[in-house]
């Protein structure tokens, strides 16, 4: 950007990833606590922090969540001090779920108080994967680079996976259900059915642009899923095979189909799928590789995903 005097800060781990995918990483000054990927943007100063402890089981995050947010305090903290010294000409954030990063209110009080710097607030809030092709285009536009190539590039891979399941007869296509949260439990919602529905599978449980619903054991069994596949929002695939394992200890976990043919996967859901950002496609080729490894294998298994 020939700009150099643009000094963003990310509030949220998608958001960094599209300005980094569209070449903007050195005008990121700050980021949040959350932010990891890709890699050199790890130096930035974090100008959040959790208000909870990660480590925690399930149930206790889950119960912190809810404490949190019924004493109307954030779970995650503006760290003003930062933002202050950064002088940021923009902020970008989400006004989706308060569960993943600091609210758009939050961004709001902290940026009123703030006396070095107005900076704009760029505010992101996909439900499905058109939603955040259209957020690429707005980051685009607004820094003044060019989307084309990148989102022609996406979009390619997208059809790509839609080409080589084609020729599948109903019968190949089979049901899943992908698991958000473990206790209580949560089917993966907005964007996920429609991931699923392109890598040739039927989502059970859950609607396309809709917030992650909860599910009742009962559901699980008489729906009786051909595939289960976990994916716990900011767990990576060694947290989530400790979650998957304690889940599947449940009596009744024998008598699921998915779990008589093997059919069980885990999935780093803190990298791919709970992130709206380019790596939704690697999502989908994930998917695609689970569903269909006869048809597709991208390389993903082992570090991505693997069987339980």
């Amino acid at each position: 950007m020939e700009n150099s005097s643009v000094r963003i800060v990310s509030l949220i781990p998608s958001a960094t990833e599209i300005l980094a995918n569209l070449g903007l990483s050195d005008a990121i000054v700050g980021r949040s606590h959350e932010c990891d990927y890709p890699p050199e943007i790890q130096n930035r100063p974090t100008c959040t922090q959790a208000r909870l402890n990660s480590d925690a089981s399930s149930s206790e995050i889950h119960h912190e969540v809810n404490n949190v947010l019924q004493s109307a305090l954030s779970i995650y903290q503006v760290k003003l001090d930062v933002l202050e010294q950064l002088k940021p000409t923009h902020i970008l954030t989400q006004d989706q779920c308060d569960v993943c990063a600091v609210s758009l209110k939050d961004v709001e009080e902290a940026v009123k108080e703030l006396t070095q710097s107005s900076p704009q607030i760029i505010s992101l809030q996909p439900n499905l994967l058109e939603d955040v092709w259209q957020d690429i285009e707005r980051v685009a536009h607004i820094f003044g680079v060019d989307s084309v190539k990148i989102l022609d590039n996406l979009e390619a891979r997208v059809k790509i996976c839609q080409q080589k399941i084609q020729g599948l007869s109903l019968e190949e296509v089979p049901t899943v259900a992908c698991i958000e949260w473990t206790d209580p439990l949560m089917a993966a919602a907005n964007w996920i059915p429609e991931l699923v529905n392109l890598a040739g599978g039927q989502t059970l449980f859950s609607l396309i642009g809709q917030p992650s619903p909860h599910l009742e054991w009962e559901n699980l069994l008489i729906s009786n899923p051909d595939i289960i596949i976990f994916m716990p929002c900011g767990f990576n695939l060694q947290r989530t095979r400790q979650e998957a394992q304690l889940f599947t200890q449940n009596p009744e976990w024998k008598k699921l189909h998915a779990s008589q043919t093997g059919r069980v996967y885990i999935t780093d859901g803190n990298s791919y799928f709970n992130r709206p950002g380019p790596r939704l496609v690697d999502s989908l080729e994930i998917l695609s590789e689970i569903l269909h490894p006869e048809i597709f294998d991208y390389g993903y298994k082992g570090t991505a995903w693997e069987p339980l």
